[in-house]
């Protein structure tokens, strides 16, 4: 059996994603296997857009007509074209020059954010940015441990945002997990047994600005907005909407996959639970 090159963590918020994520990462390590591993937020993951805008030529052409100057060159840096398309890394620009920007500027990259995007031109994006990295991986050694990427922001792109139906939700997911199939993946899904428990756990022990801006996404607009929902309760709502359409996918996928609970909280015994399935997928029984 050809070496697994890809585990993929998902879950709800507050259930425990990121923890599983460093676990497997060093359980891996411990196994003697090169891992990587790529949690939310990085700027450089390789299947996915972080602090990225997608441009049009015009467009770009545009911004760089109201740079001038070195900015001009800082734009130019953080820029890489795909189909037709000018993909600008402008969260590692704010990093890097901040407040020395100009605000036009940062402001129309980020209206053009890839998940600020009409969904079927950003899910083109992303099942693109799929392919080349399974292209890539299939070339290196390593495997990648991903934290949410392959679930997660699908749906809070499709039905947190925009309100897409299920079966285009379905359809969307069934055709990254044809993309990455060569890498011979496992997905682990984290489980908790009382979802509003986890959640406001998470709401407590986070800053408020993260709360404040979750609510606000998952009720103001797509899914939420529809229903009707509203403040801390509401989320709630839609997060258990979302947990029902992500089992729906579970169950249709075709990829190894295992869920773990954690609602326990026992990091060791979270840890052992985790490293026996991946020894078992790792290490299959002759003729399996």
């Amino acid at each position: 059996m050809k070496q697994p090159k890809l585990v993929l963590i998902e879950g709800l918020p507050g259930f425990g994603k990121s923890t599983a994520a460093q676990l497997v990462y060093e359980i891996l390590t411990e196994m003697n296997m090169g891992a990587q591993l790529v949690l939310e937020g990085n700027l450089d993951h390789p299947a996915d857009y972080e602090g990225v805008a997608c441009l049009t030529q015009a467009e770009y052409d545009e911004l760089s007509r109201i740079c001038g100057g070195n900015s001009g060159e800082v734009l130019s840096a953080h820029t890489t074209c795909q189909d037709n398309n000018y993909l600008v890394g402008y969260r590692k620009i704010i990093n890097a020059y901040g407040p020395l920007l100009p605000k036009e500027w940062m402001d129309r990259l980020t209206r053009k954010d890839v998940y600020e995007l009409p969904l079927a031109q950003h899910r083109k994006l992303i099942t693109a940015r799929w392919r080349q990295f399974t292209e890539s991986a299939l070339r290196g050694p390593d495997t990648y441990v991903f934290d949410c990427c392959f679930i997660q922001n699908p749906v809070t792109m499709g039905m947190i945002r925009h309100d897409a139906a299920e079966e285009y939700m379905i359809s969307y997911i069934q055709e990254l997990e044809a993309i990455i199939k060569p890498l011979n993946p496992l997905l682990i899904v984290i489980e908790q047994d009382d979802l509003e428990l986890a959640f406001r756990k998470a709401v407590r022990e986070r800053p408020l600005e993260w709360s404040e801006g979750f609510i606000q996404y998952y009720t103001s607009q797509g899914y939420g907005l529809r229903q009707g929902h509203r403040g801390l309760e509401g989320t709630l709502e839609v997060l258990k909407s979302r947990r029902k359409l992500e089992d729906n996918i579970y169950n249709l996928l075709s990829l190894n996959k295992i869920k773990v609970n954690n609602s326990a909280y026992a990091l060791e015994a979270y840890k052992q639970v985790l490293k026996d399935r991946l020894a078992a997928w790792c290490n299959p029984p002759a003729g399996s």
